[in-house]
């Protein structure tokens, strides 16, 4: 069974973590950190699942999901995104875009390992 996961995430060092943390789980993983062609490389990619983060440079997240959720092949893409901002309006306006789990930082390994296995889990079943 494929478990190809897209990180979208600019700063390095919660990427690297995730990505080794994932990686150690048995996930395929790649990073992107630019918001501004995060959209084509999601699409090109075709992951599984894919981790966003809600600020990053060139185009929010938010935006992002939104286009994610606009396109016919990337409408049902687990995606679950992450905050450093946990107030409930930008909790809320991830619902209302489509999000399929929303995350704030910081978290812990157990989280997102359960967030990312439920996520797939969930899109696995017919």
């Amino acid at each position: 069974m494929s478990r190809r996961l897209l990180l979208i995430e600019d700063e390095p060092n919660i990427a690297e973590a995730i990505r080794f943390l994932l990686t150690r789980d048995g996930w395929q993983v790649e990073t992107h950190e630019d918001g501004a062609d995060a959209v084509e490389k999601i699409t090109a990619a075709a992951p599984d699942l894919v981790i966003l983060d809600v600020m990053l440079p060139g185009k929010s997240g938010m935006d992002i999901l939104r286009e994610l959720r606009e396109r016919v092949a990337t409408r049902d893409l687990p995606v679950l995104m992450l905050t450093a901002r946990g107030q409930s309006r930008d909790r809320d306006m991830a619902e209302k875009a489509g999000v399929s789990r929303f995350m704030t930082k910081p978290f812990s390994n157990a989280e997102v390992l359960t967030a990312v296995r439920d996520l797939h889990a969930q899109a696995s079943r017919p």
